[in-house]
């Protein structure tokens, strides 16, 4: 049965989809079946992994709107083990076109209900909103990563989004769980990173990932080739930070056997960007 990890956070370009890219390309790596569920209607999970939406037949819009069946919307991407449910523009309109549906909150869940089975791993790409669309990833999800930014306005929006987590958790899925924050575009050269680091590991302990993942050129220009980092320099600083992203997760959930000595305990104190 697939884990499910929604990639969420409301305030736009803080690295939420550079993360549902490269995360779910490294599980992949990492040989874990992996499903990218881009649910952002600006799909750049969709472009990033090398797709032109001008040949985008289908996408999650017809999966939610018009109960087009999952299987026939996957599309397999060039890296190995990773697959991509696409988006589209038409996902604007998703929002209006389900508000007097009955099950709205839980029309992407039933959607992805059978590829639990199919899938060691499904990740959502949320747009940057607190929409039905992400309520509804939220819903089908087991657990949300939340990309923040190391920069000043880090915690901006963050206490609506646990709000909404929190609400979701209460009324609809109550089996919800944070994975974890991660820092992102970190800089160790700027004594503002470290401070971000320093405050948000103070107020939120153990919830914050250990891995970090430093600002970055590669993470930057993988997507303009189509190509998650991992693929395009597997060397960068951005395709290692993800790939130790990837395996504290899986050890976080018990999902590998990895000796204490070898597990992930990374910190912003000794990577350069590459």
């Amino acid at each position: 049965m697939a884990k499910v990890i929604a990639i969420a956070n409301q305030k736009g370009g803080v690295g939420k989809t550079t993360t549902a890219i490269n995360l779910a390309a490294s599980l992949a790596v990492l040989e874990y079946k992996t499903l990218l569920v881009d649910a952002d209607p600006q799909a750049n999970s969709t472009t990033g992994n090398g797709f032109d939406l001008k040949n985008i037949q289908l996408s999650l819009y017809d999966c939610m709107v018009n109960d087009t069946p999952v299987t026939q919307v996957i599309l397999e991407t060039e890296t190995p083990n990773l697959y991509l449910l696409p988006s589209h523009l038409d996902l604007v309109g998703a929002e209006i076109e389900l508000i007097h549906h009955p099950n709205r909150e839980h029309v992407m869940r039933n959607a992805l209900e059978e590829q639990r089975k199919k899938f060691d791993f499904i990740i959502i790409d949320c747009s940057p909103s607190l929409g039905l669309i992400t309520v509804n990833a939220l819903t089908a999800a087991d657990s949300v990563a939340i990309p923040v930014q190391c920069e000043y306005f880090a915690l901006e929006g963050l206490g609506k989004l646990l709000n909404t987590i929190k609400i979701v958790q209460t009324r609809i899925n109550t089996d919800l769980q944070i994975e974890g924050i991660l820092m992102t575009m970190y800089d160790g050269r700027l004594r503002l990173s470290n401070q971000v680091v320093e405050e948000i590991k103070n107020h939120f302990g153990e919830l914050v990932f250990n891995t970090i993942v430093h600002r970055n050129t590669r993470l930057g220009e993988a997507p303009s080739f189509g190509t998650p980092a991992l693929m395009y320099d597997a060397e960068s600083t951005g395709a290692i930070n993800y790939l130790n992203l990837a395996k504290e997760i899986l050890q976080k959930n018990n999902m590998t056997k990895i000796k204490n000595e070898d597990r992930i305990f990374e910190t912003g104190d000794h990577v350069a960007d590459q």
